[in-house]
């Protein structure tokens, strides 16, 4: 009896000890796995503040969704006013044809000449201006490039009238006024004025004021070398300037300039313009 009754005591007791330790061994890993889990939530949170309190703040990963407006809430979005556009500006001076109304009709174009092509070739009634265009359509005129150098070589010769002008030359004087058209004409057809500063004058037209009539003579001056040094004798001098004084008062005639015969020298004074 006493065998018989040990093994099943013996069984139950091995029976008792394999829960036993079942039991130790699934509180141990409960335990673990709560300890684990506690762990990680508290590096989640450490790792959110840290996120929140950086300089450049809370980013979505890269490569993700990103955060919908609803869920983040309005986002005030700043509006930049429209500006209104700035007013046409006035283009850079150049050829325009322009109307009887001071209106553009064509333009622009690179020179007077092909200007004046286009007005031909359409029969426009328009004539050619140098000048920008305004916002308005019109032409704010402004010298030409031709124009600029014309005056540029009429103050050149200008600056060779004879000393007598200096204390006569003025914005407001009739004979100022008078003496300009004279040697305006006389460049045009090809005739310098007489420059006395030159060492060796080359020869030109020579203009004095004359207050009385209030009027300018305008005589031919030779050379130095045939004048001064008479290489060619007093003859030929005298000659020459009596031919070239005739021909300049024909030449200012035919010009439009009221002359009369002046002097023994044959030289001519002029009047005024008609």
């Amino acid at each position: 009896m006493g065998t018989l009754l040990l093994w099943p005591a013996t069984a139950l007791l091995g029976f008792l000890l394999s829960t036993a330790v079942v039991v130790i061994l699934g509180a141990s890993s409960t335990a673990r796995y709560e300890f684990e889990r506690n762990g990680a939530r508290t590096s989640e949170a450490a790792i959110a503040r840290s996120m929140s309190n950086h300089p450049a703040g809370r980013r979505a990963a890269a490569g993700g969704p990103r955060p919908s407006a609803e869920g983040q809430g309005q986002v005030a979005v700043a509006v930049r006013p429209v500006e209104a556009p700035p007013a046409p500006a006035a283009t850079a001076p150049t050829w325009w044809l322009v109307g009887e109304d001071a209106q553009v009709l064509s333009g622009p174009f690179d020179d007077k000449l092909d200007a004046d092509w286009a007005a031909l070739a359409a029969e426009l009634p328009a004539v050619t201006v140098y000048g920008a265009r305004r916002a308005d359509g019109t032409i704010a005129p402004r010298p030409s490039p031709e124009d600029r150098a014309w005056l540029a070589e009429l103050g050149d010769q200008l600056d060779r009238l004879p000393e007598d002008w200096d204390a006569l030359l003025t914005d407001t004087d009739p004979l100022t006024t008078l003496v300009v058209e004279i040697t305006a004409a006389l460049v045009e057809a090809g005739l310098p004025l007489y420059d006395a500063n030159q060492e060796t004058p080359t020869g030109g037209v020579w203009l004095a004021p004359d207050t009385v009539t209030c009027g300018v003579v305008v005589s031919w001056r030779t050379h130095h070398r045939l004048s001064v040094q008479g290489s060619r004798g007093p003859e030929a001098d005298g000659a020459v300037q009596e031919l070239m004084n005739g021909t300049i008062a024909d030449v200012l005639a035919q010009l439009g300039f009221v002359v009369e015969m002046f002097g023994p020298a044959g030289s001519t004074m002029v009047t005024a313009l008609r």
